[in-house]
């Protein structure tokens, strides 16, 4: 059955988010939320997820699965507060304790945070099968960006995250603990060795100035017009701009905060004593 697709992109995070479902009033599932988060004055909002909520209302859709592709590092996720509003079972790839393992040492976290993956309903490993109602789903493991990145594929429909952007954007960066371009390149080729027609959805766009954003491509776009991973470029040649480009980029603006958010499903940090909810900020670490 071919998936119907409903995307939202966040200007302030350069993030899309998907509901994708398999009739009104049938099932869906809610891919990368986002949470608004104003790093100036520490408020966090609900005005993005709220957008999708109000749309799956108006389709009288139950909600099966809340999925990240990876623990994002430049926004919040909404996937608690959606959980608490419609439902669903949460799920990340199988490898994301690891990743938590990482930032528990970063963020110097309590004993309260056991890095094992519970914070999530399920935890997919490559290859495995899902059902979205009448969807048939799988999870494909592209690690490279982080090590549990997924993709989730419905029929012809690929979410791939954050390993491909549009073609004339290029490919993620590689550079954040437990990333590998190596292991980047390996996981585009997966993505790349479906049909032709396969269709991508992107987790993000960087739009240039002369075009809106735009987050569908295909593979047979991406292999004839991908800036970064066009067919003829072989993997020592990707590796060496991929290291090269992430030496001279910034971390994300939301680093910090995200991942404190993102490797708990959603969830903010436990409150202390005074009731009152903190992010940790490291100094001179990252």
């Amino acid at each position: 059955m071919e998936p119907r697709t409903q995307a939202y992109y966040d200007p302030a995070t350069w993030t899309v988010s998907y509901i994708v479902f398999d009739e009104p009033g049938g099932c869906c599932a809610i891919i990368d939320p986002v949470l608004d988060y104003d790093a100036k004055s520490g408020r966090i909002r609900t005005f993005s997820a709220d957008k999708l909520i109000a749309f799956i209302r108006e389709q009288r859709l139950s909600v099966e699965w809340i999925l990240e592709t990876h623990a994002h590092a430049d926004h919040l996720s909404s996937a608690d507060y959606l959980k608490n509003q419609l439902g669903g079972k949460t799920g990340i790839g199988n490898q994301i304790a690891a990743v938590q393992k990482t930032f528990k040492k970063i963020f110097n976290l309590g004993d309260e945070f056991i890095p094992d993956g519970h914070h999530f309903d399920h935890l997919f490993a490559d290859g495995e099968t899902f059902q979205v109602g009448k969807l048939t789903a799988k999870a494909i493991a592209v690690s490279g960006h982080t090590p549990a990145d997924l993709a989730y594929q419905f029929d012809d429909a690929i979410f791939v995250g954050d390993t491909l952007f549009m073609p004339d954007v290029g490919t993620a960066r590689a550079d954040f603990p437990g990333g590998n371009a190596h292991q980047l390149f390996k996981s585009i080729q997966r993505l790349l060795a479906f049909p032709a027609t396969t269709r991508l959805y992107m987790c993000h766009d960087y739009p240039p100035a002369a075009r809106p954003a735009k987050w569908e491509s295909t593979v047979a776009q991406q292999h004839a017009q991908n800036i970064h991973i066009h067919d003829g470029i072989d993997e020592d040649t990707f590796v060496s701009m991929r290291n090269q480009r992430d030496a001279t980029l910034e971390m994300p603006n939301l680093l910090l905060p995200s991942l404190q958010v993102n490797i708990r499903a959603g969830k903010l940090p436990p409150p202390e004593a005074n009731g009152v909810t903190y992010f940790k900020i490291p100094i001179n670490l990252l």
